[in-house]
């Protein structure tokens, strides 16, 4: 919670409309959201679009903070849902997720595109802890040290858990297209 205290005064600033406050804001966060952008577009333009979307939504709902939880987590969520309506509203859909090895992509889908929203539904199917392990790495963008901080788990731990999810969900989109195959 001390990493809370140190954002309260820039929190409040933002809260009161001050615009330094909110340069300061922006330019504390901007690298990470901008990692986390990475994984789902390499187009440049788009990532600022959706970050400064994003940014627009975390100073317009800052008075709904209520030092509960982390900001940072607070603030990736907002910047999330950009991210996500961003595809959703240019009807895109999302050919592959990225499963880091190095920043490669590794885990393409099945050939029949799977939406943001079907994606989600199968991530949502995994255990609790796999699942927010996952969800932390390759939605939110955390490093599996940030994962074990935020979690009170080993480093190792948490690359298990991502290892255990992309087994799950290889599995789950493998039972898909079989019975997608047999619906047909």
């Amino acid at each position: 919670m001390a990493t809370e205290t140190k954002y309260r005064k820039l929190i409040d600033g933002c809260k009161a409309n001050d615009r330094k406050c909110q340069e300061e804001l922006y330019r504390l966060f901007f690298d990470k959201m901008l990692s986390m952008c990475r994984r789902y577009t390499q187009d440049e333009d788009q990532q600022i679009s959706i970050i400064n979307d994003g940014f627009l939504k975390v100073f317009k709902k800052i008075d709904q903070y209520k030092f509960e939880g982390s900001f940072e987590g607070w603030v990736r969520r907002l910047v999330f849902t950009s991210l996500s309506d961003y595809f959703r509203k240019e009807n895109k859909y999302l050919k592959f997720m990225i499963f880091e090895k190095e920043d490669t992509p590794i885990a393409a889908l099945p050939e029949e595109s799977l939406y943001f929203q079907d994606i989600i539904e199968l991530v949502n199917l995994l255990p609790n802890k796999t699942k927010q392990v996952f969800h932390m790495y390759a939605i939110e963008g955390y490093t599996h040290k940030d994962i074990g901080v935020e979690m009170q788990i080993s480093e190792g731990t948490s690359k298990w858990h991502l290892f255990e999810a992309r087994k799950k969900l290889q599995q789950l989109l493998s039972e898909r297209k079989i019975y997608n195959s047999n619906v047909r």
